[in-house]
C-alpha cells in the first residue's frame, strides 16, 4: 500500500512497523521509507513543502489505524477555509502525509491487506476465546517467553471459574511476578520513561484497587472491554486486572521504544531527503509518546536533522510532567521528554488538547500507575503525580494558560517556541463506555487548531 487515496483529496502514505519498531516490507518486498525519498528527491515532482507525520495510540491494529487516519484526512480537508489559507501562506502548498503504524492491540488483524472499517477499540474484540487463544495473545503482546507463557496459563487458568468473591491466590500471584519479571518493564517512580513510570507492581493491591472501582461503578466489564478478552464475568475481570494493567504499561513503552527507534529514524531520513520541507507531527493518546520520542530521540540515537515545525498533542496518554523542567515530585529531576524544550526541537508551536469527558485518560491513566494511594501535592489546587496531559495539559514549566477551543474560524495567533494547553470538553466530549471522549477527535473544530499551528509556524 504504498499511497492510500481517500474520498477528502488529502491522501497519505501508511508506513507499517512490527511490534520491534522494524519497518515492514511492502507486498513486493520494497520498502515504503525508500520510496518516500524517492518521492522528496524526485525533480520532476511537484516540491513538498509540508510533511505530515501522524500516529495513533492503543487499541490500533491495520483495519483501526486505516480507519483513523481515513477519518482524520478527511476531516482535515473539510476546513476549507485552512487549506486555502495554507495555499496562499505557502506558495505552491504541496503536502506530504504519512501515517504510522505500530501494534498496539492484543487481539489485533495485522494483515497488511486488511482495509476493513474499524475504530480504535473496536467491538469485535470482545468475543469468547479459549485460554490457549488468550496465553497466544498476552505473550506477544507482553513477552513471549517459556516462563511468561506458564505463568499466563496459571493466571488464565485460575480467572476461568472465578466468582464474584475473585479471591487472587498465591499461585496466580507469584504468576503475576513471574509475568511482570518478563516483561522488562521495571518501575522507577515520576520521572522515569513511559512504561516504567509507576510506583511498582503488586497484583494483590492491583486486584483490590479493582474491587473498590468496581463497587464503585468504575471497573468491571468496562475496563476488559477497553484492554480486550472481557467475557461479561466480573469476578474473572477482576483477576485479570493485573494482566491488563500490566498490558497497559507495555504499550506504554512500547510507544516509547517504537518513537525512539522506528519512527525517529524515518523522521531523520525524511528531514535528510527535503531539506527545505517543514514537518508538523500529531499524535493521539500513546501516539503522543511515539511522535515526542520521535522527536526527542532516545539513548544511543542520533538526533533529528533539524528542529520540527510543530507538534501536535491530542488526548495525550503520556505524563503531565513529561516536558516538565522539574517535576514538583521529584526534585530537581526532570520529564522524559524535556529535551523537547531544552534544545528547541520544536521551532513553530507545541499544543495539547485535554477534556474532562475522556475517561480513558481521566480514570484508567492515573489507575494504571498507582496501587494504593493517591499522589498529590499539598496545595490541592495543583496537579497530580500520575496524571495525563489528556486531562491536565503539559505542566512544570511555564506555559501560556489553559485556553478554550474555539470554532474553526478562530484566530489563534499561536506564537513560535510557545506551549498551549487547550481545553477541548466543548468539542471532544462524545462516546460512552470506559473510553468516554478519548477517541471522539474527528472534528473541524480539532482540525483547524492543527492547521493554525501549521499556518503559523516560522
Amino acid at each position: 500500500m504504498p499511497i492510500r487515496a481517500t474520498t477528502s483529496g488529502l491522501s497519505y502514505y501508511l508506513a507499517l512497523f512490527d511490534e520491534t519498531g522494524r519497518e515492514r516490507p511492502e507486498s513486493d518486498g520494497s520498502l515504503l521509507s525508500t520510496a518516500l525519498r524517492a518521492r522528496l528527491t524526485d525533480e520532476a515532482e511537484p516540491k513538498t513543502t509540508d510533511v505530515f507525520v501522524l500516529s495513533h495510540g492503543w487499541m490500533g491494529d491495520i483495519p483501526a489505524a486505516i480507519a483513523q487516519y481515513d477519518r482524520w484526512m478527511a476531516t482535515m480537508a473539510g476546513v476549507k477555509s485552512d487549506v486555502t489559507a495554507a495555499a496562499a501562506v505557502r506558495a505552491g502548498f504541496t503536502p506530504l502525509v504519512v501515517g504510522l503504524h505500530w501494534p498496539s492491540l492484543p487481539w489485533g488483524d495485522e494483515d497488511a491487506s486488511a482495509a476493513m472499517p474499524g475504530l480504535l477499540g473496536g467491538d469485535d474484540h470482545d468475543k469468547e476465546i479459549d485460554v490457549g487463544e488468550e496465553v497466544d495473545a498476552y505473550a506477544r503482546r507482553i513477552a513471549d517467553t517459556p516462563r511468561a507463557r506458564e505463568a499466563l496459563r496459571t493466571i488464565f487458568d485460575a480467572a476461568v471459574d472465578a466468582d464474584d468473591e475473585a479471591i487472587l491466590s498465591d499461585d496466580a500471584r507469584a504468576a503475576y511476578d513471574v509475568l511482570f519479571a518478563e516483561s522488562q518493564l521495571g518501575s522507577g517512580d515520576v520521572a522515569a520513561p513511559p512504561g516504567a513510570d509507576q510506583e511498582g507492581f503488586d497484583a494483590h493491591a492491583i486486584v483490590e484497587e479493582a474491587r473498590l472501582a468496581s463497587g464503585a461503578g468504575t471497573y468491571a466489564g468496562s475496563v476488559g472491554g477497553l484492554l480486550g478478552g472481557n467475557l461479561g464475568n466480573a469476578g474473572r475481570d477482576l483477576l485479570l486486572a493485573p494482566l491488563r494493567q500490566v498490558s497497559f504499561w507495555k504499550m506504554k513503552d512500547r510507544a516509547r521504544r517504537f518513537g525512539e527507534g522506528g519512527a525517529n529514524g524515518l523522521l531523520r531520513d525524511l528531514q535528510a531527503a527535503a531539506p527545505a520541507s517543514r514537518f508538523h507531527l500529531m499524535g493521539h493518546s500513546f501516539g503522543c509518546i511515539v511522535v515526542s520520542a520521535a522527536v526527542a530521540g532516545g539513548p544511543g540515537t542520533l538526533p533529528i536533522v533539524r528542529p520540527v515545525e510543530s507538534l501536535f498533542l491530542v488526548q495525550g496518554a503520556l505524563s503531565v510532567w513529561a516536558y516538565a523542567t522539574d517535576i514538583p515530585y521529584a526534585p530537581g529531576i526532570p520529564g522524559y521528554f524535556h529535551s523537547i524544550l531544552d534544545r528547541g526541537l520544536v521551532r513553530g508551536s507545541i499544543v495539547t488538547t485535554r477534556s474532562s469527558l475522556d475517561r480513558a485518560v481521566g480514570t484508567f491513566y492515573p489507575r494504571g500507575a498507582w496501587l494504593k494511594k493517591h499522589f498529590v501535592l499539598d496545595d490541592p489546587s495543583e496537579f497530580p503525580k500520575y496524571g495525563a496531559v489528556g486531562t491536565f495539559g503539559l505542566q512544570g514549566f511555564e506555559v501560556n494558560g489553559d485556553i478554550p477551543i474555539q470554532d474553526a474560524t478562530f484566530g489563534y495567533g499561536f506564537q513560535p517556541g510557545n506551549l498551549y494547553n487547550l481545553d477541548a470538553s466543548s468539542v471532544i466530549r462524545n462516546g460512552g463506555g470506559f473510553a468516554g471522549a478519548h477517541s471522539d477527535i474527528h472534528h473541524e473544530a480539532v482540525a483547524h487548531v492543527f492547521w493554525q499551528m501549521v499556518l503559523s509556524a516560522p
